[in-house]
């Protein structure tokens, strides 16, 4: 028995006529194709994998880069305001 109730023949017969429609140097191309596609998938899954280790580790930065952007708002309201009061 092969895949799925298919014996070993069968899949030889359907191997050689797709050989037969296609020929080698469509399936070629297909095949590389298709093993650039599943390379590009599985470097995006350890990219994103990469990424939200880091982005586990950002939050204390990002809080304290907030707090320095609102200090610097702060500074910049306060300056605005005594320019308006002068004028």
């Amino acid at each position: 028995m092969g895949i799925g109730g298919i014996s070993v023949g069968s899949l030889l017969l359907i191997l050689i006529i797709v050989l037969l429609v296609f020929g080698t140097k469509k399936l070629r191309n297909v095949g590389g194709d298709l093993g650039g596609a599943i390379k590009g998938f599985r470097s995006a899954m350890k990219d994103g994998e990469s990424n939200d280790k880091d982005d586990d580790q950002e939050p204390a930065q990002l809080q304290s880069r907030s707090q320095e952007g609102e200090e610097i708002t702060r500074k910049t309201d306060t300056s605005e305001s005594r320019d308006r009061s002068s004028s």
